[in-house]
């Protein structure tokens, strides 16, 4: 399913994080839970992070396409704050061997991890990197 890159938000970091919002597989990923601060690994479910595209792909039919050039990528230098590339969001998650798929009803006003994570509304949880 194609994602639109404007409901969607790409995080830097040490485990980069994609946040898709109103993804129709939603309800397919597990409730996402992050015991100690990290998420639990997303069973059966991987995402090949490219400059161009993002490809979430999961059991059976289910998975998202991302046109990744277009959709926003935050984080970095000024303590998750200042804008960054596509390229950049691609070289956090090779080094992470993955990234942290986040998927919620809408895109949050504000960027809380520990809010959204307490919420009870995410699913997800880190999914690794086809190599």
């Amino acid at each position: 399913m194609l994602l639109d890159p404007e409901n969607t938000l790409l995080v830097r970091g040490a485990t980069p994080v994609l946040l898709p919002a109103g993804a129709p597989v939603h309800d397919a990923l597990p409730p996402l839970t992050a015991p100690g601060g990290k998420a639990r690994l997303c069973e059966g479910w991987s995402i090949v992070p490219r400059l161009t595209l993002c490809v979430v792909d999961g059991p059976g039919d289910h998975g998202l396409v991302l046109p990744a050039l277009a959709a926003p990528v935050v984080g970095g230098t000024d303590a998750g704050t200042a804008p960054s590339g596509m390229g950049d969001w691609c070289a956090d998650a090779e080094r992470a061997g993955g990234a942290v798929v986040m998927s919620l009803d809408r895109l949050p006003e504000a960027l809380d991890r520990s809010a959204l994570l307490s919420s009870g509304a995410a699913r997800g949880g880190f999914v690794p990197a086809l190599s």
